[in-house]
């Protein structure tokens, strides 16, 4: 199994960390298996803080995936229209098991020089 590291803006990391918020949303899903999200939370914080474990990826129209998820969404319905927008398929990690860092790590701990758009893979090893 692999892990991808994703980029997200702090306020949803600080709700992801207390256990609010237990789906990540995107517009696109990982096509490899993965077990694990590294998260990367952008500016101004601009460093890897956790791990979390994957237990599952919906894939949905964005209407039935709010009415799934939307008591752990940790996010305003607003906001969640707005990002799925035109699009008939819209994807959630559901979130389980979060590893926080004692000490948060820049993103060449993992290789990379720069935040992803969307996600890369990372290999398991790390």
């Amino acid at each position: 199994m692999k892990k991808i590291l994703i980029s997200i803006n702090p306020q949803y990391v600080a709700r992801i960390l207390d256990g609010s918020k237990k789906y990540e949303f995107r517009t696109k899903a990982a096509k490899q298996d993965i077990n694990k999200l590294i998260i990367y939370s952008t500016f101004p914080t601009k460093k890897v803080v956790a791990e979390v474990e994957i237990i599952e990826v919906l894939e949905m129209t964005p209407e039935d995936l709010w009415e799934e998820t939307k008591t752990y969404s940790g996010i305003e319905l607003d906001a969640y229209t707005k990002y799925f927008e035109n699009r008939k398929v819209a994807y959630a990690y559901k979130l389980g098991k979060i590893r926080r860092f004692a000490e948060p790590r820049d993103l060449e701990y993992y290789g990379i020089s720069f935040a992803p758009q969307s996600f890369v893979y990372i290999n398991e090893g790390i």
